[in-house]
C-alpha cells in the first residue's frame, strides 16, 4: 500500500463521517440535475425524495410537550428515525449527522495543534440537566423552547440566510472548545446529545475487542476518544465492548488503534464481559 493510500486508511472513519455529513447538508441546499433537491425541510423534520418523511424524535417530543399534535407524516417519520437509532445506537446522530460536530472537531483539532493546555472542569452530568431543563421549559412556556437556542437550527439558518445570529453561536462554540474545554459543547452541554445517548442506550453497533492479547497498551484510543469514560473499561477493565450510550461510534478510536485490536461492528448480544484485550 503505497504512503498516501496508508495515510487515507488511517482516516477511514473520519473521511467516511465527514462525507456522510457533507452529503447530508448538500442534500438541503442543493438542486442536482433532473433529481431537484434530495431534501426538502431541515433536520428537526423533513421530506427526501418526496416521499420518505424523516423526523427528529427530540423534535417531536418537544412538540408533544408543547401541547401540538403532530401529523401523520411526522409521526410516521418519528418511528422510522427513533427505531434506527434505538437499533444502532443514538449518538451515530452526534457523530455521523450533526453538522456542529464538524466545527468542534475542528476546534478539537486546532486545539491539538496549538497546545492549548486549559481545560474547565465540567461535569457530564450536566447535559442531562440542560436536556431536562429544555423540556420543562417546553412545558412552561407551550413553545420549542430549546429550538430558539439549538446550534444545529441556527446553523441551517446561516447557512441558507447567513444569518449573524447563527453565525455568532457557532463561533461562540468553536472558541469555547477551542479555548475553555476539551470537548465542552458536546461531551458536556448539549441536551440533543443527552436526549440520543438515552435513546441509543442498548445500540448494537458497538466497538468491541477483537481478540485477547492483541491491544498494544499505548491508550492512544482514549486519548482521541471524544467520550474517553466509555472506552477506558475496554482497554484498562477488560471489558469486552463498549455499552455506555455516550460512545457516538465516531470511529476516531479505529483510526488511531495501530495494532487493530479494536473493530466495529453489529452485535447480536453475546457477552461483554470477561474476555481481556491488554496482555499482561
Amino acid at each position: 500500500m503505497s504512503a498516501s493510500l496508508a495515510a487515507l486508511y488511517r482516516r477511514r472513519w473520519l473521511l467516511s463521517r465527514r462525507m456522510v455529513q457533507i452529503f447530508i447538508v448538500l442534500a438541503f441546499l442543493v438542486d442536482w440535475p433532473e433529481i431537484g433537491r434530495i431534501a426538502n425541510g431541515n433536520l428537526s423534520s423533513s421530506l427526501w425524495l418526496g416521499v420518505l418523511p424523516l423526523t427528529d424524535p427530540f423534535i417531536a417530543l418537544q412538540s408533544l410537550l408543547s401541547g401540538t399534535m403532530l401529523a401523520k407524516t411526522a409521526l410516521i417519520g418519528t418511528v422510522l428515525i427513533a427505531a434506527f437509532y434505538f437499533i444502532f445506537g443514538g449518538r451515530i446522530y452526534c457523530s455521523w449527522v450533526c453538522p456542529i460536530n464538524m466545527v468542534t472537531d475542528l476546534a478539537y483539532w486546532l486545539r491539538q495543534k496549538l497546545n492549548v493546555k486549559g481545560n474547565m472542569t465540567m461535569p457530564r452530568e450536566l447535559r442531562m440537566a440542560v436536556l431536562g431543563m429544555s423540556l420543562v421549559l417546553t412545558v412552561l412556556s407551550g413553545t420549542l423552547a430549546w429550538e430558539n437556542f439549538n446550534p444545529i437550527t441556527l446553523f441551517q439558518r446561516e447557512l441558507m440566510w447567513s444569518s449573524l445570529a447563527g453565525g455568532l453561536v457557532l463561533l461562540s462554540l468553536f472558541l469555547f472548545d477551542l479555548l475553555i474545554t476539551r470537548r465542552g459543547w458536546c461531551g458536556h452541554l448539549c441536551p440533543v446529545g443527552a436526549f440520543y445517548s438515552v435513546l441509543g442506550r442498548y445500540g448494537r453497533v458497538r466497538v468491541t475487542a477483537k481478540q485477547s492479547g492483541s491491544c498494544a497498551g499505548c491508550g492512544a484510543c482514549i486519548k482521541v476518544c471524544p467520550e474517553p469514560h466509555v472506552l477506558a473499561p475496554v482497554v484498562s477493565l477488560k471489558a469486552n465492548a463498549v455499552t455506555h450510550g455516550d460512545c457516538t461510534r465516531c470511529g476516531a478510536c479505529l483510526d488511531q488503534c495501530s495494532s487493530g485490536a479494536i473493530a466495529m461492528k453489529f452485535d447480536l448480544g453475546k457477552s461483554f464481559h470477561g474476555i481481556p484485550i491488554v496482555s499482561k
